[in-house]
């Protein structure tokens, strides 16, 4: 009965991939199935405890839109001179470059593939190859836009699988891996709102004291 609530959490959860193409970018008309790896993969146990169907589910998901989110932030450097956001872009790099050496740990511990079997699927929050194409061949502020708008779909899809694995997970480690992947998702969120955020315009009457209306 576990393994079919965990298979069941996995298939209606977590956001799985469509084989074809890739799409336009526009994450909400992309579907949800299964993760073609799911029905296949039986619990393995490990010195670190039980894996579900739902563990390697989301550990195999996050590890291929980590591992695709690298090469974008590895772009910013020389696609703007922001220091905000190549600040940004180093700190989110640092962070989940630790969490895919982390997913890969845990997937080789429950006997998993280490191949990325969503290679070419088009999921929500992953960046596209022609995704990644625009982003490459843009700069300055028309790169920082789409930047900004991909890693937003990236952390918001992460922290709803994570959500799905802590509340339908097994295995210990990986539910930690996704507690910490959805408490710094969350704060990342929230950092690049306020980086994003159009500068707001001070009304009249707040101006300093002593300042006075330009005139024409």
């Amino acid at each position: 009965m576990r393994a079919h609530v965990a298979l069941l959490t996995a298939a209606v959860l977590l956001t799985g991939c469509a084989g074809g193409s890739p799409g336009t970018g526009e994450s909400a008309a992309r579907p949800t199935v299964v993760p073609p790896t799911v029905a296949s993969t039986p619990s393995h146990v490990s010195p670190a405890g039980a894996f579900s169907p739902t563990d390697i589910a989301w550990l195999q998901l996050t590890a291929a839109m980590t591992d695709r989110l690298l090469t974008v932030l590895n772009l910013v450097p020389s696609r703007t001179t922001d220091p905000t956001w190549r600040r940004l872009a180093a700190e989110v790099r640092a962070s989940n470059r630790a969490d895919l050496t982390r997913s890969r740990e845990l997937l080789g511990e429950a006997g998993a593939p280490t191949t990325n079997p969503h290679e070419g699927h088009d999921m929500p929050g992953m960046v596209t190859t022609d995704e990644l194409n625009a982003l490459r061949s843009s700069t300055g502020q028309p790169f920082l836009r789409l930047f900004a708008e991909h890693l937003r779909a990236y952390l918001a899809q992460s922290v709803r699988v994570a959500t799905a694995e802590r509340q339908g997970g097994v295995n210990p480690a990986t539910i930690a891996l996704a507690t910490s992947v959805i408490r710094r998702g969350t704060a990342e969120l929230e950092g690049l709102g306020r980086l994003d955020r159009p500068p707001s315009t001070v009304p009249a009457n707040t101006r300093p004291a002593g300042a006075t209306a330009s005139r024409d």
